[in-house]
């Protein structure tokens, strides 16, 4: 039977975690005293409960992860812990001397002060640059003591930034322990941070940078993110808001996961389909790299039964196939081109093969030239070729792209019509699917089919805007920052219905956990006018970016020395032995399909079984040394 703790301050009976986790959960709870206590707090707007007679208590130290669906609640839960909302019963209770710091979805900056008056006020240089922990702010957020990301370093006005820039101003505001321009005695940070979608408007490098920040800091922490690495990277605590409740986790995201997939079963309170979409991602999360689970907390044994018999999240070789049937062997390949926004050049001398069924994850700070790239195979489609080189492409790529920009839709229509207009029925892989279906597993559940697209906020947009193009049935999709506003249930529906999409994608995003979940390879651009494949993707991503920024040491020519290629020459000789790897590497994937095939054609026959799997070991051994080699040159 599930056993539960008594009732306590911080906790809501029932709400505690249950079975295998609840010793750990006590322990970890009368560790530390609390800084905050809910104490039966409940809250309601006339259309919705947003917390029913809720207890819970935040800890010296301890780091909580709220997730939970748009409009649950998550945003309201930090303002009444922060005080700035009145419960409409029970109390909310600070300890004494307890210093908040939050950061809000929107901010409160003056627009007529400068940055340095905002985190700083009219104090001098050296009184606040001799603190090491504000220099190391200042750095990952502006690149530097003077805030050279900004368009006037710290004497930017804060109402002439762009929003991500306003975002990163009051970022550093909350890091900092920044109140009214002053920073307290020692540029502490407060007791407890308060952070409202802190990565959004970070790239990839940034939130790496802000999670080893957090990780290092003694506050405690209260983050509403969709950001699925974050929550595992810094969270000891997962809160999960639902319906009114608000339910505890041990851990960061992967043993939420695991943890909210056992509690249903175990209460038989969850739908079917949920539950095999919980247990698809945690053999996902379990079959990845070691470093995502790294810092899990819940037991192996517990993990390895949920999953003993759930398959790969897609059926790659099968999706390749059936990609491969509607595209042909072309899609777009890149030869000597050369990628320009305006004036500046952003790549050249690029060979790129994108074949079908390619699943491809694309990375590079902003400025870099994600989208100008796909902007020109693009505009190859219309038969505009770039600046220098040419694309082909392939006759049958019906491209869909997905961009940061909303599409305009009639704020008349309703969701469902919105979604037939574009067809009644689509096909995704082997399964058919109606408009309504479609939008159910996007999130439009029942009678939001029929909202007005006036009524929608911008996360029921952007779904919207992707079950459109969807029901277009591409065979070429590109999605730039397809996760904006999307919350985690959402996109782990989202990551459900593209596994079952064959066809040519191209994902870029600084959501990192989407990145590794839908792509099979990663490619990156690095500022050095090319685009080069990354075999251990988001992480030497990282790790290339932070050693081209170190210091390179200058060595002086010898008289005698023989002369050297150029890093350039060198790079394009790579680029034609990669793209002849990669062409080499097609072909034997092809045979050894055809083989795969014969397999099953001959399956009695054992004779010939034993003579294909002879040229299925010839094959495979020449795929490893193909790929051996590719690595070495990648690298």
């Amino acid at each position: 039977m599930p056993t539960v703790t008594p009732n306590r301050p911080r906790h809501r009976p029932g709400h505690v975690l249950t079975g295998a986790w609840a010793p750990r959960v006590v322990l970890c709870l009368v560790s530390a005293p609390n800084l905050v206590n809910l104490e039966t707090v409940s809250k309601a707007y006339p259309d919705q409960v947003i917390l029913d007679s809720v207890s819970l208590g935040i800890a010296a130290g301890q780091r909580v992860g709220v997730v939970g669906r748009n409009g649950d609640g998550k945003s309201t839960l930090l303002r009444l812990i922060a005080r700035a909302d009145e419960p409409d019963s029970g109390r909310v209770v600070h300890t004494g001397g307890t210093r908040l710091a939050v950061l809000g979805q929107t901010d409160a900056l003056d627009d007529a002060r400068s940055v340095h008056e905002a985190l700083f006020g009219d104090a001098e240089a050296h009184e606040w640059a001799s603190s090491a922990r504000v220099r190391e702010i200042l750095t990952g957020l502006f690149g530097g003591l003077d805030a050279p990301a900004l368009p006037e370093g710290l004497d930017s006005r804060i109402g002439v930034l762009s929003g991500g820039e306003r975002r990163r101003v009051d970022l550093a505001r909350v890091l900092t322990g920044s109140v009214d321009g002053r920073l307290p005695a020692g540029a502490e940070p407060a007791d407890l941070l308060l952070l409202d979608e802190p990565t959004n408007h970070l790239d990839i490098e940034g939130i790496a940078w802000l999670a080893s920040h957090l990780n290092a800091t003694r506050s405690a922490i209260v983050v509403v993110t969709h950001d699925r690495w974050f929550l595992d990277e810094i969270c000891s605590n997962v809160w999960d808001v639902q319906r009114g409740n608000v339910f505890e986790y041990e851990g960061g995201y992967s043993a939420y996961v695991l943890a909210r997939a056992e509690r249903e079963r175990q209460a038989n309170v969850a739908e079917e389909k949920r539950q095999n979409l919980m247990r698809k991602e945690l053999a996902w999360l379990r079959r990845g790299p070691k470093a995502r689970t790294s810092k899990a907390k819940f037991r192996v044994d517990a993990a390895n039964e949920l999953i003993a018999n759930e398959p790969p999240p897609r059926d790659t070789a099968e999706l390749v196939s059936f990609a491969t049937g509607r595209l042909g062997k072309t899609v777009f390949e890149a030869r000597d081109v050369t990628v320009k926004a305006g004036d500046q050049t952003l790549l050249e001398h690029l060979d790129w093969i994108l074949g079908p069924g390619k699943r491809i994850g694309l990375l590079g700070v902003n400025g870099a030239g994600k989208t100008s790239l796909l902007r020109t195979l693009a505009e190859a489609i219309d038969e505009k070729q770039p600046a220098a080189g040419r694309i082909k492409v392939g006759r049958t790529v019906k491209l869909a792209w997905l961009t940061q920009h909303m599409e305009d839709l009639d704020a008349s229509w309703r969701v469902l019509e919105a979604i037939e207009m574009v067809a009644k029925r689509v096909q995704l892989g082997k399964k058919e699917m109606t408009a309504g279906q479609l939008a159910e597993r996007l999130g439009f559940v029942g009678g939001r089919q029929r909202t007005f697209v006036r009524d929608l906020s911008g996360g029921q947009r952007r779904r919207l805007q992707l079950a459109r193009l969807l029901m277009a049935e591409p065979n070429v999709l590109f999605l730039d920052e397809p996760t904006n506003d999307l919350d985690i249930e959402t996109l782990t529906q989202l990551e459900d219905l593209l596994d079952d999409w064959a066809g040519t994608m191209v994902v870029v995003s600084h959501d990192r956990y989407f990145t590794e979940r839908v792509a099979d390879e990663t490619w990156a651009l690095l500022g050095d006018r090319s685009l080069r494949m990354l075999p251990r993707g988001v992480e030497e991503y990282l790790e290339r970016r932070a050693a081209s920024e170190k210091p390179v040491a200058v060595q002086a020519k010898s008289s005698g020395a023989a002369p050297v290629k150029s890093a350039a020459a060198v790079d394009r000789a790579t680029q034609k032995e990669l793209s002849k790897l990669e062409r080499r590497l097609e072909k034997v994937e092809e045979r050894i399909a055809g083989v795969h095939g014969e397999m099953a054609e001959f399956a009695t026959d054992p004779g010939k079984l034993s003579e294909l799997q002879d040229r299925l070991s010839a094959l495979e051994t020449e795929r490893d040394e193909i790929e051996e080699r590719w690595m070495e040159l990648a690298d």
